[in-house]
């Protein structure tokens, strides 16, 4: 099959980055190859499609609109040889998926395990890290999809609704799975993860809008490092439920339920608008929900 011109894909990088640089290491190019083929373009059809502000670009209309018909291109040409693909011998390949600790602490071990024993020829490459670098991973082509908290979006990028958990209190001790109104417990010495994590700023409203009184608060970026401390002092933190599932029955940690007003994350899968997922991606995509949705009801009951 042939391969899609190289304007094409060279727009479209730079479109979604804003700058013909990080469009060129992108697309394994250099910035004056990204900024002539777009010069071309515009020269070609007598568009003007960027302005040009120092090593900054913006698009014009003209861009936004031949951008959309560029992504239908890019999406019907992958979607082209992937059928190719799936007619060779069932599914095979690599999946490459990003996912937060919410998901892999609780809900990744029983989906891989299920999916590996059900495609043994597909390959599955978990990288985890906090939704901001998952975003750059997934618009940069190193991941096909990423769990990440829902976001307003952004160019070059498509979600789809994943999961709804609870956000639930962990601590040292106190009645275990009772749920709880934060407001009446004191002051408290909380555990939050960075403000890059954008869980952070749901969480500080929470605790404002709610009038919780606080002692003290420490940010750490690391989830081990969160659960120890949480479970050897008298530090607590606020954690999506489908994380702590598990630790319902049995652990170190006494979890709660938010009360008064409940508190809730939702999680969405995001994608590269630009490439359809392989089917290979979609079935274990689609099996990691149902783990996570099953974790994640358990709290309803």
């Amino acid at each position: 099959m042939a391969e899609l011109p190289r304007d094409i894909l060279l727009f479209v990088a730079a479109y979604e980055e804003r700058s013909f640089t990080a469009a060129a290491a992108r697309e394994a190019a250099t910035q004056s190859g990204v900024s002539q083929h777009v010069r071309k373009l515009e020269e070609r059809f007598g568009a003007l499609l960027f302005t040009r502000d120092g090593g900054r670009v913006s698009p014009t209309p003209a861009a936004d609109r031949y951008y959309l018909r560029c992504l239908e291109i890019l999406r019907a040409h992958a979607a082209a040889r992937e059928v190719l693909r799936e007619c060779s011998a069932g599914l095979s390949g690599e999946v490459r998926v990003g996912l937060m600790p919410t998901v892999t602490r609780c809900a990744l071990a029983p989906a891989l395990a299920a999916f590996i024993d059900r495609h043994p020829n597909v390959s599955v490459r978990v990288h985890e890290g906090y939704s901001g670098v998952l975003t750059d991973q997934v618009q940069q082509g190193g991941l096909d999809f990423a769990v990440v908290p829902g976001f307003p979006g952004l160019p070059g990028l498509m979600s789809r609704p994943f999961a709804t958990t609870p956000e639930v209190l962990v601590a040292a001790s106190g009645p275990h799975a009772e749920p709880v109104r934060l407001a009446t417990l004191g002051p408290l010495s909380i555990v939050l993860p960075s403000p890059a994590n954008t869980r952070r700023q749901t969480i500080e409203t929470y605790l404002r809008s709610n009038e919780v009184p606080l002692a003290r608060t420490i940010t750490l970026d690391t989830m081990l490092a969160t659960l120890d401390m949480v479970a050897t002092t008298g530090w607590v933190a606020i954690l999506p439920g489908v994380m702590m599932a598990r630790d319902r029955v049995q652990s170190r940690h006494v979890v709660r339920t938010l009360a008064d007003p409940a508190l809730s994350l939702d999680l969405v899968t995001i994608e590269a608008t630009r490439r359809p997922l392989s089917a290979a991606a979609t079935a274990f995509r689609d099996l990691l929900q149902e783990t996570t949705v099953t974790a994640s009801a358990a709290w309803a009951t």
